[in-house]
């Protein structure tokens, strides 16, 4: 099979030098992109995207001339939006109005909506159905409780006539396949107007709030951002759980716009820990409307369709009753630890409420802070650090799905472990190598300045580099035991007073973070 895999590719490659044409070179990427596995696809994926935006930023010019960001910043931020990361080692406040739009882009494209957009269109080009003429999505196919029915026929009952016995087997399994790629069809365009409909309200419901309150975009105006591109770009940034904010202090700025912080949760939640329950009750009033076969089929034969964000009506309940949970622990704990603390000073009680829940929905992926970090509780951080850590789709369920025996298995076949199950370490081991790394890469760093460069503030920016946060403690000049005068602060992350090697390595987390689904079991 690799033989004939390579022949086949090296056939394209010199059909494109011979007969050079975008036909060609497009046959080409996808006979290559359906030869590996989807690791290798998405590692691939999310290195191109960052590498074309980190070119991007070098072309286009900054809001100051005078301002001078180097390259490996460049490129840190670059991958910290492709991987939805948020981490940040430059000012926001640097970024022209096209650059901020760069960033955008680079948000919706790492997105995991998108990209799972991406993936059933990579499924759907694979998908080889063997009748040339399929019907559109409207068609009239059987119902899948009749197929059922079809596929369980006694087998002890066999026709008289042989031929029409493979004649209904073949017909049975042509509209199996019709019917699987239509809803692979239908699950795509489902997704893809969810994805339109979050974006375009979220966007028009931050305009008109902008548009209401005069502090909040008297607030933009005094940093020089347009309100259009601002509500565009959180918007994105809040649905792909980014946690990007044109703003330097974030959303610390908005303390008390408790408005803004409550239209933006409902979109924390959309785009992340509870897609699948919203997806699912989508797809649900889709049936009730239009009453189509393919969204029974996706509803009940969600398995066949091989996409990681349906889940059953259960699963799905249990899952949304664990995220309110999290975040109802969560906010207990927040306002029972900070409620007379330094960080609520100023804000009355509906202002520390709506303050306190935007930040504990934040902390399992979004990571947009309205508070200082730095100045919380250690206990809140270290509950902050074990939120992060946690999958997106973590539920706690009673009940236990039925383990899927393997065929090869049920066959008395036993496979051989694979060379890459014996080097796979848990999360936890990599994030403590990683945690280990850059205390060696920042040691002196240590020695020199331990107030700000403790194990605790590392711990926080690894883990959140791994779980795609952006939660970050910062710097402050007024910890260092020695003071010095040239020493000034600067809104970015704990990373951005990290040297080169350093900011490596976390570019490492933020891409093997990106990619923890395939090392998740």
């Amino acid at each position: 099979k690799l033989h004939q895999l390579a022949c086949r590719i090296w056939s394209k490659v010199q059909n494109c030098f011979q007969k050079p044409s975008i036909g060609s070179f497009i046959s080409l990427l996808r006979d290559v992109a359906f030869s590996l596995n989807p690791f290798c696809v998405q590692v691939f994926y999310f290195m191109v995207v960052s590498f074309m935006g980190y070119l991007a930023l070098i072309v286009s010019k900054p809001k100051n001339a005078s301002a001078r960001t180097e390259k490996l910043d460049l490129f840190f931020t670059s991958v910290s939006a492709t991987t939805v990361s948020s981490m940040s080692t430059v000012e926001m406040e640097v970024f022209s109005n096209f650059q901020l739009i760069i960033i955008t882009l680079l948000m919706l494209f790492g997105g995991e909506v998108f990209t799972s957009l991406l993936g059933l269109q990579f499924q759907r080009s694979k998908f080889t159905k063997r009748h040339s003429t399929h019907r559109k999505c409207v068609v009239d196919y059987p119902d899948t409780k009749t197929l059922d029915l079809v596929h369980q026929i006694d087998s002890t009952k066999k026709p008289q006539n042989h031929d029409l016995e493979h004649g209904a087997i073949d017909t049975i399994s042509s509209s199996d396949k019709n019917i699987k790629y239509d809803s692979l069809k239908c699950l795509s365009y489902v997704v893809l107007a969810y994805l339109s409909i979050v974006h375009l309200f979220g966007s028009a419901l931050l305009s008109l709030y902008l548009s209401i309150v005069p502090r909040a975009r008297q607030v933009l105006e005094s940093k020089g951002l347009q309100p259009l591109t601002f509500s565009v770009f959180t918007t994105v940034s809040t649905f792909t759980n980014c946690g990007f904010v044109p703003t330097n202090e974030n959303m610390v700025v908005f303390l008390k716009d408790s408005g803004l912080l409550l239209l933006l949760i409902p979109q924390i939640l959309l785009g992340n820990s509870l897609y699948p329950l919203c997806l699912r009750f989508f797809i649900w009033v889709l049936k009730k409307i239009r009453n189509q076969v393919e969204y029974g089929y996706i509803l009940e034969k969600y398995e066949d369709l091989g996409y990681d964000h349906l889940m059953s009506g259960t699963n799905t309940a249990f899952l949304g009753v664990t995220v309110m949970g999290f975040i109802v622990a969560q906010l207990v704990v927040f306002c029972s630890v900070e409620w007379n603390s330094e960080v609520m000073e100023g804000l009355n009680w509906y202002e520390k409420l709506a303050a306190s829940l935007f930040q504990v929905a934040n902390s399992r992926h979004a990571g947009e802070s309205v508070f200082d970090l730095s100045i919380l509780a250690p206990s809140i951080l270290v509950l902050f650090a074990f939120m992060m850590y946690l999958p997106p789709y973590t539920s706690f369920s009673p009940i236990k799905d039925d383990e899927k025996i393997p065929r090869a298995a049920e066959d008395g076949i036993v496979e051989k472990p694979k060379l890459m199950e014996h080097l796979l370490f848990s999360p936890l081991s990599y994030l403590a190598i990683f945690v280990i790394l850059i205390g060696v890469t920042e040691r002196e760093k240590m020695v020199e300045d331990p107030l700000n460069f403790n194990v605790l503030n590392i711990v926080i920016e690894v883990v959140s580099a791994y779980g795609n946060v952006g939660f970050s403690t910062g710097y402050s000049c007024k910890r260092r035991l020695k003071l010095d005068g040239e020493c000034k602060d600067a809104w970015t992350g704990f990373a951005g007073r990290w040297s080169n090697k350093g900011k490596l390595i976390l570019i490492l987390v933020m891409f093997f973070g990106r990619l923890k689904k395939f090392t998740m079991k």
